[in-house]
């Protein structure tokens, strides 16, 4: 698989590189600031990308905005968001955009290289990977009136996991319940925030993407 990376600091940057290639990836772009990555880009020419949010020049939400246009001039390209930060504006567009091909990790929570390189493959074969942080803070931000303050706690943290793209087996192992009560978990959730439930895990996460954006 063809990657590019847009990452501003050199180390990380020089880093993510020889990981990717060790573990059987091509790099075929690399830049310190997204204007440089768009500009090198041509469909076709990549299979996906990984892109830091705050870069050059403005350090805000650089990373998010290139990952948006990527998107936008070819639908659905996998891009896996890799930040210190949860940037809820452009993070939520990014999500509207489309549950396929789309990850938001935080540097800081990424266990191990494993774990990274495992999400890396999901998003990069159309699914979705969110840090739990991240779909955490963008629903604390949201309206009083927002349905998912109907969740319960364990409600909510099922409903982490499906955005994860977790399946019921995987879900049930992490919080030690059994798959019955998750299915009942997860109905719940659904009937909640007024989604249909679905018995496929990609339907589940385009179901919470779609509640994210609205």
């Amino acid at each position: 698989m063809r990657l590019l990376i847009a990452e501003d600091d050199a180390l990380l940057r020089a880093g993510l590189e020889l990981l990717l290639q060790g573990e059987g990836f091509e790099v075929v772009g690399s830049a310190d600031n997204a204007e440089d990555l768009l500009a090198a880009f041509e469909p076709g020419s990549a299979d996906g990308a990984v892109l830091d949010v705050r870069m050059p020049p403005s350090f805000t939400n650089e990373g998010l905005r290139a990952a948006l246009e990527l998107r936008s001039l070819v639908p659905d390209f996998p891009v896996l968001v890799l930040s210190a930060y949860v940037e809820d504006r452009y993070a939520s567009r990014l999500l509207a955009s489309g549950a396929q091909g789309v990850g938001y990790l935080l540097k800081e929570r990424v266990g191990n290289v494993g774990e990274f390189v495992d999400g890396l493959r999901r998003v990069l074969a159309g699914g979705t990977v969110m840090d739990p942080e991240v779909i955490a803070q963008l629903f604390s931000r949201r309206s009083t009136r927002d349905p998912v303050r109907s969740l319960t706690p364990r409600e909510f943290e099922v409903l982490g996991l499906v955005a994860e793209g977790l399946g019921n087996t995987e879900i049930a192992r992490t919080i030690s319940v059994s798959e019955t009560a998750v299915s009942k978990h997860i109905g719940n959730i659904f009937a909640k925030l007024g989604l249909s439930p679905s018995d496929t895990g990609h339907r589940r996460v385009l179901a919470t993407l779609a509640y994210l954006r609205s």
